[in-house]
């Protein structure tokens, strides 16, 4: 899967470090991302879409990924 958890934390751009684990950030990303892969597979164009959209917010929380 996608995102498979063992990225770290940045710690400098954005506001610092980040204030959730990763496993708790961006679950309105998280859900469709995880639910199209488990669908449709990691390679499908439309869950590319939300893999990105789920690392762009990832990202907006801090996370270096």
């Amino acid at each position: 899967m996608a995102g498979g958890g063992n990225e770290k934390a940045s710690g400098g751009g954005g506001d610092g470090k980040p204030k959730k684990k990763i496993c708790c950030a961006c679950p309105e990303t998280k859900g469709p991302r995880d639910t199209c892969i488990a669908e449709k597979g990691p390679e499908h164009e439309d869950c590319v879409k939300l893999i990105e959209a789920h690392k762009k917010c990832l990202r907006a929380e801090g996370f270096n990924v």
